[in-house]
């Protein structure tokens, strides 16, 4: 079987997805824009060759590589990034070379615009946010008319995009006016403004859509908070098998699967986010009650898959490679459940312990630690500490002793 993984140097940690499938027997072809010398040992190791092209958004020299492949090894059986920002190559390429095991580029409507999202949310079985896609000067007065009828604030971010950094709260018909005063460089989707929380259902699925492998990631904190509050970051792992804390877990499970289908998921992660609301809001849903909010094509991002190996005591890298490899998930799944946290600092803040306090106290727990890269750091934080715990509540306390603040 030959599967070719577009980008694979980036994020840092896809050579796991490689080596992986490596293991399952199949033959993994890269094509990347890094310089083979940047490429990570251990991707060079698995890749069974690596194609150099300098800019990925050149098409053209993407499918001559891809081209290239079939001529050398034969038919091309799965083209896939596991990267948002890809999703629309990886369909175009799949479409040319006539692979059909994922999405054409007619499909990218539905798993790319936040608006078309919503009809697969709600044929899932879940709530979804009212919403009005706006462009500039034009929309000022359906924007005004929408932000009136909902209440205000209402919060905007692009229709098609990933991340918080252009997201932004309005508060009230001035912040309306101005912000659509000129036109927008794409098109933004205004929704409600809800409180809340994300959690998210994230998983694997078989060729039919059936899920393989599911859990859920809880984020406390905003992400947004922290890009544009400059505040630090906690979120964690939770298994199925293991009580919730925050949401219905059965209820949770059963709108997951039935959004998974509604999206047409086959053989690929995914992540679903949802709302879980801290404040009842009139005509949508109670407290304690969650509202679809994005389905990303692919696993949670940062090192999130090694957070949820360490809750599930399994390689979700070699789920996935099951997957591929049998069409079945082949892992021990009757492997004991942790609490995952992951809790991080940032270097503007001072904080009440040292590392080396941290580690004296959690050393039992601790399964991961060190920086996040550049380009992680403004939505996760700079220094990162992963652990594992049996409670929930012994996973709070770890949190609290990481992030108390230093008294000045």
């Amino acid at each position: 079987m030959n599967f070719i993984f577009i980008s694979p140097n980036f994020p840092i940690r896809n050579f796991k997805w490689v080596e992986a499938l490596k293991g399952h027997g199949i033959n993994v072809l890269a094509i990347g824009d890094s310089p083979h010398w940047d490429l990570h040992p251990r991707l060079r190791n698995a890749a069974r060759e690596y194609y150099f092209v300098p800019d990925l958004s050149d098409y053209g020299k993407v499918l001559e590589g891809c081209r290239y492949f079939e001529r050398k090894y034969g038919k091309i059986h799965y083209i896939e990034s596991n990267n948002e920002w890809w999703l629309t190559l990886d369909a175009r390429l799949r479409k040319d070379l006539g692979v059909t095991t994922g999405f054409w580029p007619e499909d990218m409507d539905r798993i790319k615009a936040k608006s078309e999202m919503k009809e697969c949310f709600r044929r899932g079985g879940a709530k979804t946010m009212r919403f009005l896609l706006v462009n500039g000067p034009e929309d000022i007065g359906k924007a005004l008319s929408f932000a009136r009828e909902v209440g205000f604030p209402v919060f905007v971010k692009p229709n098609v995009g990933v991340g918080a950094s252009d997201s932004f709260s309005l508060k009230d018909e001035e912040a309306v006016a101005s912000f659509l005063k000129d036109p927008l460089s794409e098109t933004y989707i205004m929704e409600e403004y809800i409180e809340g929380t994300i959690v998210s259902y994230d998983g694997f699925c078989d060729s039919k859509g059936e899920v393989a492998f599911r859990t859920s990631d809880h984020f406390p904190v905003p992400v947004a908070d922290v890009v544009n509050e400059n505040v630090d970051d906690m979120y964690y792992t939770n298994p199925f098998s293991l009580p919730f804390h925050d949401v219905d877990r059965e209820e949770f499970d059963r709108v997951g699967r039935g959004v998974v289908k509604a999206f047409g998921i086959k053989t690929r992660p995914f992540h679903i986010e949802f709302f879980l609301l801290s404040k009842d809001r009139p005509g949508l849903a109670r407290a304690g009650e969650f509202v679809g909010l994005e389905c990303n094509m692919r696993t949670p991002g940062g090192y999130t898959p090694d957070l949820i190996d360490f809750a599930h005591s399994v390689s979700c890298y070699e789920i996935y490679a099951d997957l591929v490899a049998y069409d079945e998930n082949r892992q021990d799944m009757g492997k004991e459940k942790y609490y995952a946290f992951a809790c991080s600092r940032k270097d503007v803040i001072r904080y009440a312990r040292t590392q080396g306090e941290i580690m004296a106290r959690y050393n039992q727990n601790i399964t991961m630690m060190g920086r996040y890269p550049e380009h992680l750091a403004l939505a996760m934080g700079d220094e990162y500490y992963y652990a594992k715990f049996k409670t929930y509540e012994e996973g709070i306390a770890f949190d609290r002793f990481v992030r108390e603040r230093a008294r000045d």
